[in-house]
C-alpha cells in the first residue's frame, strides 16, 4: 500500500494525458473546481494501482456538460443522461461525466436522482467511504466522508453512513461489498456491513442475474477470495447468489494451490470447482445466469470432458491427450486434479505437466478435404470419412512430420472407400 498521508496524488499518468486535460478544463473553464476525478481512479492511485476507468464528478447538469465538450470539439454521448451521467471521448479515452447528485428514491435496482452543487452531499449517496474520494486536475485530494483515505490506509470497507440504507438503495452493492473485501480489504470484514448484508440479502432476488454473474466473476478474480467466499457462505448471501454450491473445499484448495504455485487466477474454473460433478446441474446453472456464448463454452466444455490424470501421462499420451480436448480444458482439469490432491500430490509432476501445458503449440494436421477428393473419394460424406479415419490414425502415430507417409496412408484409407463406395453405387444399380 503506498497512500501518502499529504493530501495530495502523485502525478497519474491517466491524470495528465491530453485527453484529461482537455476534459477537466473544458469542465472548469469559468469556474474553476466545476469538476472533480472520483471513485476508483482516485483510490486506485492512492494504492499504486493502475486505473481501469476514468470517472469525473462536476457541478454541471448534463445539457451544459454536453455544450461545453462540443465547444471544444470533444465527442460526447448521453449514456445514462437520465441518471447525470454523459461520456466523453478525448484522444480516443472515454470518460465518464456524471452531475453531483442525490438520490430523491430507489427500489433496489435503480433510483431517482436530483442534482445538486453539493460536493459532500453527492460523496453521501455513494457505497462505501473508499470511493468516495476527488481530486482535481492537480491532484488535490478531498475527503467529503472523512474516511475514505483512512480506510483505505486500513484495509476497510465500510458502508457510508447507515449500510441498510445504502444497501436497499441498491441491493447489487451487497456483492460489491463482498468484491471489495476480495481486492482491497485486509481479510477481516466490517461487522456492521456484514451484518447488514444478512438482512438485505433477499434483495438479491430483485436484481438481474446478468449483473448479479458479472459481479461475483470480478469477485471470483481476485487473488485470495476465501474468506470473503467463507463470509459470503455463512450469512447465506452465497446460497442466494449460487444455490447450487456443494461447499468450498475444493475451491479453498483451488486458490491455495493458485497462490502456491503462482499461477493466475481462473475465475471460471474457481466456478466450476463450486459445482457438484454433474454436468446437468453446471448447465442449467450457466443457462440461468445468461453467460456469453464464450463463457458458456468455457464451462461446459471443461465440465465435460472426462480426461482420467488417476495415473502419470507418458509424454505420447500427454500430446495425444492435450491435442483432443485442447490446451485449455487440458490444463484447466489438470489444475482441478491437482487441486483434489492437495498435500498427496506429487508436486513436481504437476510443476512439469502444467510447465508443458503452457509450452505445448498444437501441431497442424497437414490433410484437408482437397487432398482427399484430390485422390478420387468422393465429396460429401467420404471425404470426412477419410479425413476422421486419417487424422486419427496420425494421433496414434505420435503426429508424424513426414508427408510421404501420411499421403501413403491416406491413400491405403482412400482406396477402400472408394472401393466401398463403389460396390454400395452397384448394389443400388440392381
Amino acid at each position: 500500500m503506498t497512500i501518502d498521508l499529504l493530501n495530495r496524488l502523485p502525478v497519474q499518468p491517466w491524470m495528465h494525458a491530453d485527453g484529461a486535460r482537455r476534459v477537466m478544463r473544458a469542465l472548469n473553464a469559468g469556474a474553476p473546481d466545476s469538476a472533480r476525478f472520483v471513485g476508483g481512479c482516485v483510490r486506485n492511485a492512492l494504492l499504486g494501482l493502475p486505473a481501469s476507468d476514468i470517472d469525473i464528478a462536476t457541478v454541471w447538469e448534463p445539457e451544459e456538460v454536453i455544450r461545453r465538450m462540443k465547444a471544444n470539439n470533444i465527442g460526447v454521448h448521453p449514456t445514462g443522461i437520465e441518471h447525470g451521467t454523459v461520456t466523453a471521448v478525448a484522444n480516443n479515452q472515454p470518460y465518464e461525466i456524471t452531475t453531483l447528485r442525490r438520490d430523491v428514491s430507489t427500489d433496489g435496482r435503480r433510483a431517482t436522482v436530483a442534482f445538486t452543487k453539493d460536493w459532500n452531499e453527492d460523496a453521501q449517496r455513494r457505497d462505501f467511504h473508499v470511493n468516495a474520494l476527488y481530486c482535481d486536475l492537480m491532484g488535490n485530494l478531498s475527503d467529503p466522508t472523512g474516511l475514505g483515505i483512512s480506510d483505505l490506509r486500513e484495509q476497510k470497507i465500510a458502508f457510508i453512513g447507515d449500510a441498510d440504507t445504502r444497501l436497499q438503495e441498491d441491493y447489487l452493492r451487497i456483492l460489491r461489498f463482498f468484491r471489495f473485501n476480495a481486492w482491497y480489504g485486509s481479510g477481516s470484514l466490517d461487522v456492521e456491513g456484514l451484518s447488514a448484508c444478512m438482512r438485505q440479502r433477499a434483495g438479491l432476488d430483485s436484481i438481474s442475474v446478468e449483473r448479479i454473474w458479472s459481479e461475483f466473476k470480478k469477485l471470483l478474480s481476485a487473488p485470495d477470495p476465501r474468506v470473503v467466499l467463507e463470509a459470503m457462505s455463512q450469512i447465506g448471501v452465497l446460497q442466494f447468489v449460487l444455490p447450487e454450491a456443494i461447499g468450498l473445499d475444493l475451491f479453498n484448495a483451488l486458490v491455495a494451490l493458485e497462490l502456491e504455485e503462482h499461477l493466475k487466477p481462473d475465475p471460471y474454473l474457481r466456478l466450476l470447482s463450486l459445482y457438484p460433478k454433474d454436468m446437468d446441474v453446471v448447465a442449467a446453472d450457466v443457462a440461468r445466469l445468461k453467460m456469453s456464448n464464450s463463457e458458456k463454452k468455457r464451462l461446459l466444455t471443461t465440465a465435460g470432458d472426462n480426461t482420467s490424470f488417476a495415473k502419470e501421462f507418458s509424454a505420447k499420451e500427454f500430446r495425444r491427450t492435450i491435442y483432443s480436448v485442447g490446451k485449455s480444458v487440458f490444463e484447466s482439469r489438470a489444475r482441478l486434479a491437482w487441486a483434489v490432491r492437495g498435500r498427496e500430490a506429487k508436486h513436481r509432476y504437476w510443476r512439469v505437466l502444467i510447465n508443458a501445458v503452457n509450452k505445448y503449440e498444437r501441431p497442424i494436421f497437414p490433410i484437408s478435404g482437397e487432398h482427399v477428393i484430390a485422390v478420387g473419394v468422393p465429396a460429401g460424406k467420404p471425404v470426412g470419412e477419410v479425413l476422421k479415419r486419417i487424422e486419427q490414425w496420425w494421433i496414434d502415430e505420435d503426429f508424424p512430420l513426414d508427408i510421404a507417409l501420411i499421403a501413403r496412408q491416406m491413400r491405403i484409407i482412400a482406396d477402400e472407400v472408394i472401393l466401398r463406395e463403389k460396390a454400395n453405387s452397384e448394389e443400388d444399380s440392381f
